[in-house]
């Protein structure tokens, strides 16, 4: 089976639905696959309270069921499962779909996103999931620790910049570096070790994140070069280990940079080095990686797709 449609979004979360509406109330008929992880990273967090229209905060999956409503609402069309293959060769971009259908479209919006990486462990994942003090972003989710003590695992500039930022507003925050020193760039490293109430931990691993089936009230920690094991007191626990964009099925046709996210062809446009292909949100933002951010780049990915059809017109 084949389908011809203006435009196709790759993935959804904030960036896909949102360039859905804008593409929707253009007239552009958009079709949409909404991704393994339908409304993307947001689905993962159960309070979002910097979102610009939500006084009193909204959960993620609310949030993303509301997005995706108000992309059905122009018409937008909107189907699970996930695209498995493309082929950017031609002036038509070719994509086949999970169950097998062939869509041949005139634009394509990547809005595939980035996961964040984690331990792996089954405590890290079960208070992950029940929001009860697990998260991979504190600039989303720091604000409820404050006055509280935390740890976050990470020893790269990212963990660095959410360490200080943690150190704002918490009263400890126990940094955990696996190795010897940090993987940071000098001066964000000096920075941590400057603030106050950040204690930094060398050769140290996460062995279990504690808790009481509910809250999180701790981390079981062990120094790698002598063994030792004890426990720190937190009730929120912070991975930055890195993100990975969702990119693997577009290297052969569109750059990358040396992390796996897409590269915009210039500055001001979501194009890419593509010709009718556009991307949006955290496949290709690694400095950001909010909510309105992505929002805001689907909505200009969705413009810069109508511009195009109407400049092929």
């Amino acid at each position: 089976m084949i389908i011809n449609t203006p435009c196709l979004i790759i993935g959804s979360g904030p960036a896909g639905y949102t360039a859905a509406i804008y593409a929707a109330r253009a007239d552009m008929k958009p079709l949409m696959f909404e991704g393994l992880q339908p409304g993307g990273q947001l689905t993962t967090t159960n309070e979002v309270e910097n979102f610009p229209g939500y006084p009193q905060g909204v959960t993620g999956p609310e949030m993303m069921i509301q997005l995706k409503e108000q992309a059905a609402r122009f018409d937008a069309d909107i189907r699970p499962g996930f695209i498995e293959k493309v082929d950017f060769t031609g002036p038509i971009h070719r994509c086949w779909s999970d169950d097998g259908t062939e869509i041949h479209a005139q634009t394509v919006i990547i809005a595939t996103g980035a996961s964040a990486k984690y331990l792996g462990l089954e405590s890290e994942q079960k208070y992950l999931q029940s929001g009860g003090g697990v998260s991979a972003c504190a600039v989303c989710d720091g604000f409820f620790y404050r006055g509280q003590e935390t740890v976050i695992v990470g020893a790269g500039d990212s963990a660095c910049e959410e360490a200080h930022y943690l150190s704002k507003l918490c009263t400890k925050v126990t940094m955990l570096v696996r190795k010897d020193e940090f993987r940071a760039s000098k001066i964000m490293a000096e920075r941590v070790k400057n603030t106050a109430n950040i204690t930094i931990l060398y050769n140290t691993e996460t062995e279990e994140v504690l808790g009481d089936g509910n809250l999180v009230h701790g981390v079981r920690v062990r120094n790698t070069k002598t063994q030792e094991t004890y426990e720190i007191p937190c009730t929120g626990f912070f991975v930055a280990i890195g993100h990975k964009p969702n990119t693997d099925i577009f290297k052969p046709f569109i750059e990358l940079d040396e992390t796996g996210y897409i590269k915009y062809a210039q500055p001001g446009s979501t194009r890419t080095n593509v010709t009718g292909v556009f991307v949006a949100g955290d496949a290709a933002d690694k400095t950001y990686r909010q909510a309105i951010t992505a929002a805001g780049t689907g909505c200009m990915a969705a413009l810069d797709a109508e511009r195009y059809l109407a400049s092929q017109h």
